[in-house]
């Protein structure tokens, strides 16, 4: 294995394990289907320790790296640049090696906006973005460099969501609009696109979005980053009343692609990669 590249993935003390994180199963499985002699592997990182992991992993020769929370902010003064996105965002969850520097990208909005343009273009859309953290940040910022024509936050924190809405305005020049999400939140007429960018159903099926299930409308896309389960309470509800759902298996999944793309130049079969996921998963 001398001559093997190797990603590692620079986890928190909270992330999976390498054992069933299935990441992990679809990385490799697309460096096996495509005859790659790399890996992928999940490691923990203490953030105490961030700096020198990154500075080794330079050293050694690694082709990039993931970060997960608590690191996709604290990682950025430890590389030599970042993409227009992860720069916009702030938020950095893939390193890519390009010639000696470590760049920081960020495909978690771009794995979703693949996704979602599967099933509808978000340009000139109306959008209701529930949550302000790390995955609603990229999935906003890439929605608004895709076009679409206002985003409306709705966040707990009234600091944090017209923190965001202000993001959007000021540097995307795209109209934003912030609400404090208290009780069931109503989604307004002429609404194209719901998300939930929370992590609300997480591991726990029976997990309500506070949201007035009687304000969507059919046609509507009702989106949910949640991938486990993967048809999350939110979603089956939302397709009972007519709207067509996006489950966040397919941000994954295209998450995996763009790291995989961006690390080796290949673009990976997705089929590939779903079934891979999939079975780590269970389903």
């Amino acid at each position: 294995m001398s001559n093997a590249h190797f990603l590692h993935s620079l986890v928190g003390s909270m992330s999976e394990g390498a054992a069933g994180n299935p990441t992990v199963a679809m990385i490799e499985a697309a460096f096996a289907h495509h005859g790659l002699h790399w890996r992928y592997l999940n490691m923990e990182v203490t953030p105490a320790d961030l700096g020198s992991a990154v500075r080794g992993a330079k050293a050694m020769g690694f082709r990039g790296f993931n970060c997960s929370l608590p690191h996709k902010v604290t990682v950025i003064p430890h590389l030599d640049g970042l993409g227009e996105s992860a720069a916009a965002m702030g938020a950095v969850n893939c390193v890519v090696r390009r010639g000696d520097a470590f760049i920081g990208e960020n495909t978690d909005g771009k794995g979703f906006l693949r996704s979602l343009e599967a099933i509808e273009d978000p340009h000139g859309k109306s959008v209701v973005l529930f949550g302000a953290g790390g995955a609603a940040r990229a999935i906003a910022v890439e929605l608004a460099l895709a076009g679409v024509r206002r985003i409306n936050v709705v966040n707990r924190s009234e600091a944090r969501g017209a923190e965001l809405a202000n993001l959007l305005r000021e540097r995307l020049n795209i109209e934003a609009a912030h609400n404090v999400w208290s009780g069931d939140h109503a989604i307004p007429a002429g609404t194209d696109i719901v998300i939930n960018a929370t992590s609300i159903g997480l591991y726990a099926p029976e997990a309500q979005l506070p949201l007035d299930l009687a304000t969507l409308r059919p046609g509507m896309v009702v989106a949910d980053v949640v991938f486990n389960p993967a048809r999350t309470r939110l979603l089956a509800e939302a397709a009972a009343r007519g709207c067509r759902p996006l489950d966040g298996l397919g941000m994954l999944v295209n998450q995996g692609i763009l790291g995989v793309q961006y690390w080796t130049g290949i673009t990976p079969d997705a089929a590939v990669l779903r079934a891979a996921l999939e079975s780590a998963m269970g389903l």
